[in-house]
């Protein structure tokens, strides 16, 4: 307490204490403050001299303060990092200047081409336009020089007779009557088309007897037939059915004569008439024996060498199937080739059958003389001596187990009903037709029903007796699907059927199949073969067969297609030139009309065989764009001086005999559009290509907002009947190129694989080229046909998914082929690829030509199609059957030939790019 007090009032004891203490705690704050002056100010700049400054050292004899070297401070991890970003950042740095200098000088050098292109660009288009104003002057002047060389035809005027005016004069003889001297020539011009009238069997009074079903038939033809007019006086030739009659009847031979008289374009003596009898039955009445014709044509299957008028009447087949089309599932098939008999026969001879023609026969018999001894005894016994010698099964009876059918006198009667004879028939190899033994009677209704029987279940007729006129016999050849062996050589027969080899025989069958279904089956092909033979004979050319009218669904266009780099990566192939021009169609053949019969019934094949589906033939239309198949253009064209020989690469130059040639696709869709337009866009740029043809086959037209891609050529858009696949093959009015490229909407092709199959094509124009090939196989468990597609070394078949054919097997699978094999494939909605390959096997004999390796085309991830069902394969197993039994035999043939692309990817030098030439 004291001393606090004495502290407090400062006393004199302790003042020199507190002035030190003073003093010293102001040192004290002055030497610290000025140390850590010191070490906040000198220490950094120690250390950072020394960072900045030190250099390495050695491993022995490193200070801890000493100067350091610089990866050392990198020891640490952070900063180890730090540093290596750093290195990193300036080398890309300097990376990104370098390239950035290099494309400022690219940038500068392209620069300079562009200009030097934009100057090239302006001189090719007036290059350009000199040349097209040469070409157009070319032109021009070719016109002219062509209009001074070629007189101007028009079209001859159009003769009409007057009604009543015949402008002929009479044959001195009536059977002398022929085309020269009975046909008004004047009515058929030969522009006029063959204008036909077809005179109403009911205004007759003998319409009532006429049998319904012909009646029916006839009227039911008629109407279809693209040659039947209704105006009569432009007509070209008129048609009046007079028979079948439905029960005997007795018509004077002066009351038919005047029926004929009172038609009302007869016009005195019938010229430019056609009667035509028609015979159901094997004693069908002769109603027009003994009755003046006059000029009037007569078609009809039962004469007599005294009413029958050679190359100008008719002998025509029987309508055995009136109404009805034929049943192919009952008709027998044409293997094996040897069947059970060698040869059969039924019938009996009846002479005491006594008609109106016997008695005309005894007064031609007191004209002519006695006739020559008839050798049916003679036949009689050399059949049954074949028969009993047991050298080969055959069987031939000459007596009727049950009442025989009525004949006439002489002639072999039938025997049973038809079912019966035809049962016997499908046991036969050979079917034997014994001749009346009347030698005047050139052709009974008799035997032409037994050749029709024959033909129908494939027995090769053998016909004894060479007097005798077969159906259309001045336009058929016969001896191709037929035997006709004199009656003096029947002791050779035996020995003459057993020298047929298999081949022959198999030929033989083949042709009389084709011709029963052309010119026998039904009401519809004998009229029609009618009229053929009255047009071939005075040389007016075929109506051109008619082409399906393309409905076309409107669309929008404009969206730029792209490119899919698997489909343009041909490497350095040159495709082809893309077309820049219109499109160009394939040159018509029309028939010349100075050129009607001079090539008529041509086979494309030597051998026998239904080669005789083609244009050339009398009975068939002329196609609108009928091709010459076997290189589709003729003579000779020099190498060396022309485009063949201009030096081009193989791939460069389309070459062959049709230097320039385009091809369109066919492709068949079904509202599957975003696929379609993939498909659409990868033919973009596809040389050669002239336009496409997409086949909408839904009831439901595209999306109105669908833009379609814009490829470079026209997109077609057809609009079907109906949901059918028989749709692919129909021959558009669109499509006018020779070459189809059938393809699917999910196939996916090259460009390089669809040019070198364009190419395979052009060398092989008959046959279906494509790509995927499948196989037919023989099921020995089932005793059947099988449809495979497993990987193998052997096809039959190309599927049209992606195949060329020529368009005009587009005619004959839409009109040709018969109606039951597409009945089959709607019915299934499958197998038209396969019915396409039966048909073209069947014509040309060949199997399809397979290009490159490829077994598949469809494209990845696509929606599943229809193949992709598990039905599928057995449907297809069920159409080759049934095809199979349509045609009567299998058409498809075995192959091991493909065609790859070598030489088209060969590099040639350019000093040596010269085509070869013959020396």
């Amino acid at each position: 307490m004291t001393g606090y007090t004495m502290l407090r009032n400062g006393g004199v004891g302790n003042g020199g204490q507190t002035c030190m203490l003073r003093w010293s705690n102001r040192i004290r704050l002055t030497w610290l403050s000025f140390t850590l002056f010191i070490i906040l100010v000198f220490f950094p700049l120690i250390a950072h001299y020394y960072l900045t400054t030190l250099d390495e050292a050695n491993e022995a004899g490193k200070r801890i303060f000493g100067p350091r070297a610089g990866n050392e401070l990198c020891e640490v991890k952070h900063v180890l990092d730090l540093c290596r970003i750093r290195e990193s950042v300036s080398e890309e740095l300097l990376q990104l200047e370098a390239k950035r200098q290099e494309l400022n000088s690219e940038i500068a050098k392209l620069n300079l081409k562009i200009e030097a292109c934009k100057k090239s660009i302006e001189n090719a288009k007036q290059d350009l336009l000199q040349l097209k104003n040469v070409i157009s002057q070319t032109e021009h002047s070719y016109k002219e020089l062509m209009a001074q060389n070629q007189p101007k035809l028009s079209l001859p005027i159009r003769l009409l007779p007057e009604k009543d005016d015949a402008g002929l004069p009479p044959p001195k003889v009536v059977r002398g009557c022929r085309l020269h001297n009975c046909f008004d020539y004047s009515r058929c011009p030969l522009t006029s088309g063959f204008p036909v009238y077809v005179y109403d069997s009911d205004q007759f009074a003998f319409s009532s007897y006429l049998d319904p079903l012909v009646k029916q038939a006839f009227q039911a033809t008629a109407r279809a037939n693209v040659y039947v007019t209704e105006n009569a006086d432009i007509a070209c030739l008129y048609v009046i059915l007079m028979g079948e009659m439905q029960e005997p009847v007795v018509l004077r031979p002066a009351e038919l004569e005047k029926q004929l008289y009172s038609l009302p374009h007869w016009r005195t003596d019938g010229h430019n008439h056609v009667i035509i009898n028609l015979s159901r039955k094997s004693d069908t009445q002769n109603l027009l024996y003994n009755v003046s014709t006059g000029r009037a044509m007569v078609a009809q299957s039962t004469f007599y060498a005294a009413q029958y008028r050679p190359g100008f009447d008719l002998v025509v087949s029987p309508l055995v199937h009136a109404m009805s089309e034929p049943n192919f599932m009952e008709i027998p098939p044409q293997v094996p080739v040897k069947r059970k008999y060698l040869f059969t026969f039924q019938g009996e001879k009846i002479e005491s059958l006594r008609s109106s023609l016997q008695e005309a026969r005894s007064f031609e018999e007191e004209m002519e003389g006695d006739p020559p001894a008839d050798y049916d005894d003679r036949i009689i016994a050399t059949l049954k001596a074949v028969q009993d010698s047991k050298l080969d099964q055959v069987l031939v009876e000459f007596t009727c187990k049950n009442q025989p059918k009525p004949s006439l006198p002489t002639e072999w009667a039938l025997c049973g009903e038809r079912e019966d004879r035809l049962e016997l028939l499908k046991l036969s190899t050979f079917a034997l037709i014994i001749t009346p033994g009347d030698p005047h009677l050139v052709i009974s209704s008799g035997c032409a029903t037994r050749l029709f029987e024959a033909l129908e279940v494939g027995a090769v007729p053998v016909v004894l007796g060479e007097q005798v006129q077969l159906p259309y016999h001045d336009m058929l050849q016969w001896n191709e699907a037929a035997l006709v062996v004199p009656k003096p050589r029947v002791t050779e027969v035996h020995f003459l059927l057993r020298s047929l080899s298999d081949s022959d025989l198999l030929a033989m069958r083949r042709q009389g199949r084709f011709l029963w279904e052309t010119y026998f089956s039904t009401a519809d092909s004998i009229f029609n073969t009618v009229l053929a033979m009255v047009r071939t004979r005075i040389q007016i050319p075929a109506a051109p067969i008619r082409e399906e009218a393309a409905a076309e669904i409107p669309h929008r266009s404009g969206k730029a297609a792209g490119t899919d780099p698997n489909m343009a990566d041909n490497g350095d192939l040159d495709l082809g030139p893309v077309e820049t021009e219109p499109p160009y169609a394939s040159p018509k053949y029309l028939r010349n009309f100075t050129l009607t019969v001079t090539d008529f019934y041509r086979s494309w094949n030597s051998a026998p065989g239904p080669f005789h589906l083609f244009p050339h033939t009398p009975f068939d239309p002329v196609l609108p764009s009928e091709a010459k198949f076997l290189g589709s253009g003729t003579g000779f064209r020099p190498i060396g001086g022309g485009a063949g020989g201009s030096g081009k690469e193989f791939q460069a130059a389309l070459g062959g005999n049709v230097p320039r040639e385009q091809f369109t696709v066919v492709m068949l869709t079904y509202e599957r559009e975003e696929v379609l337009m993939n498909s659409l866009e990868r033919l973009n740029g596809l040389p050669y290509l002239n336009k496409v043809v997409v086949v909408w086959n839904s009831p439901k037209l595209p999306s109105e907002d669908l833009l379609w891609p814009d490829i470079g050529v026209p997109i077609m858009v057809v609009r079907t009947e109906k949901n059918s696949l028989n749709n692919r093959f129909l021959p558009w009015n669109e499509i006018e190129t020779e070459a189809i490229l059938s393809i699917d909407d999910d196939a996916h092709l090259r460009h390089d694989e669809i040019m070198f199959g364009f190419r395979v094509w052009r060398e092989a124009r008959d046959r279906i080229v494509g790509f995927p090939g499948r196989y037919h196989a023989w099921d020995i468990p089932h005793q059947s046909w099988l449809y495979n597609s497993n990987y193998s070394c052997e096809l039959s078949m190309v599927l049209t998914g992606a195949a060329f054919f020529h368009k005009y097997y587009a005619y004959l699978y839409s009109y040709v082929m018969p109606q039951a094999i597409r009945d089959m494939v709607d019915e299934y909605i499958n197998c038209e690829d396969i019915a396409m390959n039966f048909l073209v096997s069947h014509i040309t004999r060949k199997p399809p030509i397979k290009v490159t390796s490829r077994w598949t085309f469809r494209c990845p991830g696509c929606p599943q199609a229809l193949s992709h069902d598990d039905s599928h394969f057995h449907e297809r197993h069920k159409c080759i059957n049934f095809f199979v039994k349509v045609y009567g035999y299998m058409p498809l043939l075995y192959t091991q030939f493909r065609v790859d692309s070598v030489l088209f990817k060969t590099r040639l030098p350019h000093d040596k790019t010269k085509c070869f030439k013959f020396i």
